[in-house]
């Protein structure tokens, strides 16, 4: 059985490596490289962005919050998931048409505001999208030792090596390239596995009941999440690349609303997925994975699909991420061969300590709720780079404001700087709803009061 799944993974792998690499340009141009301007249709961006949104964790957090916070907080988080890509359908044109030759964020960001700010925002972009490769790699390590007899350090090797192949050579033709079978590919495993799952399941009891937090917790929740997952995700150079992508700003905006309304309804079935189980009365583990504890009572043959559905969701997230930092390690330049070579050699470069964390099999949840909450603090700051009264001043201000702000609730709460602190970097990696909503509201107030002060530039 271990050399019928490794032979399947590894099948899965060379298709994918095969896809990306027939789709590169021969020219290899740096500007096509980072941005395939102008080239991709509506349908092609709405699977690229479920494809590169989805990983390995909506088969741990979705059904998680489905089976013990209930469908409230579940619509939370899948709404969450999808407003970047609708945010960037709505706001892309207006991104297009100030920046026609912009490739990402962080040169939005040095329009707006100049190099300073540049800088700083690249640093939030990299250190977030690691986070996220981190994250990736290590639950497709974690999901292999649970469905399989297979070393998880091969298939995490496997993974990063196969992605980081054919978007260093290809760069983002190959990412879109490969979302377009991803995306498919998923949908009909899930539904496979989902499935075959759900008739595995005991009848449920007479008393079972469908699962439900406190109306405020639930709320509260859900708000987290939205703020939490939206303001982060923006960050994710990868979505940015799609904005320039886009054939013209009527396939953006039909892309970025065909890929978050798929996006909305994946979360949910697989969230629903953990709320059968849980009303089920099936053990759901210690941690509790409600989706893994539906696979105990399926056929064992379940596995099999089940981890190639993992590595998909893997690779179709992992290999947006790498051509994001490729993107944003390619500097100023744009037609320099030098700076291709930079932006190649430097993805090649951060994924040596990813991998090398993600071999250590570690919780990266706490400083994942980190990094998203230091997006949460300079996301509307950034985002109001386009008000003509915004300047460099007010957008530091606003991102200084935010920091303080997520501060300030455990601060006032608990009556010292440290414990604000220390409720800030979520000591029991769970997410609460102050931190985000004071750096949310801090950075807003501050950037607007500041910008208000101005003259219009």
């Amino acid at each position: 059985m271990p050399y019928l799944t490794t032979a399947a993974l590894a099948a899965a792998l060379f298709c994918f490596a095969y896809l990306g690499l027939r789709a590169r340009r021969a020219d290899g141009l740096l500007d096509d490289y980072v941005t395939a301007r102008n080239s991709q249709s509506a349908g092609t961006l709405g699977l690229s962005f479920l494809a590169s949104g989805m990983g390995a964790w909506i088969l741990f957090a979705p059904p998680e919050i489905g089976a013990f916070v209930g469908p409230v907080a579940l619509a939370g988080y899948a709404i969450g998931s999808a407003l970047p890509f609708i945010v960037l359908g709505l706001y892309g044109p207006k991104i297009r048409q100030a920046l026609p030759q912009g490739r990402s964020i962080a040169e939005f960001a040095e329009a707006c505001y100049g190099r300073g700010v540049r800088r700083w925002v690249s640093l939030v972009s990299v250190a977030y999208m690691a986070c996220f490769l981190a994250a990736e790699l290590t639950a497709i390590g974690a999901i292999t030792s649970l469905l399989s007899d297979v070393p998880p350090a091969l298939v995490i090797l496997g993974v990063a090596l196969t992605t980081l192949a054919y978007t260093a050579v290809g760069g983002l033709r190959a990412s879109l390239a490969t979302d377009r079978w991803q995306a498919w590919l998923l949908i009909a495993l899930l539904m496979i596995v989902g499935g075959v799952a759900l008739t595995s399941l005991p009848e449920l009891p007479q008393t079972a009941a469908l699962p439900s937090a406190p109306i405020g917790n639930a709320l509260s929740v859900a708000l987290t999440l939205v703020i939490a997952v939206t303001a982060a995700n923006l960050f994710h150079q990868g979505y940015w690349q799609r904005v320039w992508a886009a054939e013209n700003d009527q396939s953006l905006g039909r892309g970025a609303w065909l890929g978050g309304g798929a996006t909305v309804l994946v979360v949910m079935l697989i969230g629903s997925l953990g709320m059968l189980a849980a009303m089920s009365g099936v053990a759901l583990g210690e941690p509790p994975i409600p989706f893994f504890a539906l696979l105990s009572e399926a056929p064992g043959w379940l596995a099999l699909p089940a981890l190639v559905l993992a590595v998909t969701l893997v690779a179709s997230s992992v290999d947006t991420l790498q051509n994001g930092i490729a993107s944003l390690a390619a500097g100023n330049s744009r037609q320099s061969r030098w700076s291709l070579a930079a932006a190649r050699w430097g993805t090649v470069a951060l994924m040596v300590p990813v991998v090398v964390v993600a071999l250590q099999g570690l919780s990266v949840l706490r400083l994942f709720l980190i990094a998203d909450l230091l997006c949460a603090a300079i996301v509307i700051p950034v985002l109001l780079g386009l008000w003509q009264r915004m300047t460099p001043r007010a957008a530091v201000a606003g991102g200084v404001g935010g920091m303080l702000g997520a501060i300030l609730p455990g601060w006032v709460v608990q009556g010292s700087l440290s414990a604000g602190l220390m409720a800030a970097s979520f000591p029991n990696s769970i997410p609460t709803l102050p931190p985000f909503l004071g750096a949310l509201v801090a950075s807003t107030l501050v950037s607007v009061v500041m910008a208000t002060m101005n003259r219009a530039r």
